[in-house]
């Protein structure tokens, strides 16, 4: 967790508080947004069978914009150079492109074992970001590893599915992880050496340099017209998608409040978890059966997500004292001494 934050504002709520506080609340706004992402996302694809991912997100762009101006965002309030966002866009549309085209290689249960391990190149790649640097200790590189091996095990706890690897697939999905490690550290760096950057310009930034780029694959692949073509004989699936986008909106804010206040790597485990969770509410509510080894995977994401909340017992490093400064001291507390002397013998003849 990072020391001395700007006071931010998560939709009007201060972050102003405890740090476990600051913690939950933006932890549960990335969750209820998330979670309804993903049963808007479930209703869509697979029930009305719209698979038009880039189109999706061009109008959820659309909508973002709408609520950030809302939330009374100007251009004028804006802290840093565009280039900045340039960079980020283009990093955030190549990990969403890569994600999506290596479902045509490898299966959704193989995707979700390259993904859950997202955490570890984050914390590895924020030792190079410029203006981060960032080191984690052992304990924390062990939380991870439990996390990503908890969510490895339970996604394959279903004896029904198996992950389907191939080579351009691999290539893919770990183009889009090292995306993604680049991505979250960006974020961070860019909140850290600019403590007024705020979520809303962040998000309004991104979205708006990154909206131009979405227009290409949809161009190249057909996509853009195909989805217009579907969605116009179908116009109650925009309504779905402008409530999926406002859920997101919540989820997307309270991701930038993470990063911002706790760092990239913790946001990328509490994101990691989110999968769980979302697999296990899966599993409660279509009541599938529980194996041992889906009990063994929760056993290991609860103990690689309580490792993560310890805190750190690593004493605090002495400051070295050095000669020439005692000397110094000694030096000065002398001549303090000779002056309270001359000013007692003052008094004194003055008495």
């Amino acid at each position: 967790m990072k020391n001395g934050d700007q006071t931010r504002f998560l939709f009007g709520i201060s972050l102003h508080r405890p740090k476990w506080q600051q913690f939950l609340i933006c932890s549960f706004g990335f969750f209820f947004g998330y979670l309804v992402n993903g049963v808007c996302e479930e209703y869509v694809y697979n029930r009305l069978q719209f698979s038009y991912g880039w189109y999706f997100t061009f109008v959820q762009g659309f909508v973002y914009l709408i609520l950030i101006r809302l939330q009374g965002f100007t251009m004028k309030q804006m802290v840093n150079p565009w280039n900045s966002y340039v960079k980020l866009s283009s990093v955030l549309m190549g990990s969403h492109g890569l994600t999506k085209g290596s479902l045509a290689y490898l299966n959704y249960p193989a995707q979700i074992m390259f993904k859950s391990t997202k955490v570890l190149p984050v914390m590895i790649m924020g030792a190079f970001v410029p203006g981060l640097r960032r080191k984690y200790s052992l304990h924390e590189y062990i939380s991870a590893l439990l996390l990503v091996v908890g969510l490895i095990l339970f996604t394959l706890a279903d004896s029904q599915t198996s992950p389907n690897f191939s080579i351009i697939g691999v290539i893919m999905i770990s183009g889009a992880l090292i995306m993604d490690a680049f991505l979250g550290n960006f974020q961070e760096a860019i909140f850290t050496l600019n403590p007024e950057t705020t979520q809303m310009e962040m998000l309004f930034c991104s979205t708006i340099v990154g909206i131009p780029f979405l227009l290409v694959p949809m161009v190249l692949t057909g996509e853009l017209f195909k989805a217009w073509s579907s969605c116009s004989q179908h116009p109650y699936v925009y309504g779905v998608l402008v409530f999926e986008a406002m859920a997101t909106f919540i989820g997307q804010v309270s991701v930038l409040s993470l990063i911002a206040i706790f760092g990239a790597a913790t946001t990328a485990m509490i994101t990691t978890a989110r999968k769980a969770v979302t697999l296990l509410l899966s599993y409660m509510i279509f009541t599938k059966p529980l194996t041992e080894r889906h009990g063994l995977g929760l056993l290991l994401i609860s103990m690689g997500i309580i490792l993560r909340m310890l805190p750190d017992t690593k004493p605090s490093p002495r400051v070295q004292v050095s000669n020439v400064n005692v000397k110094k001291s000694k030096a000065f507390s002398k001549e303090l001494e000779s002056v309270v002397d001359e000013q007692d013998e003052e008094k004194k003849s003055l008495i």
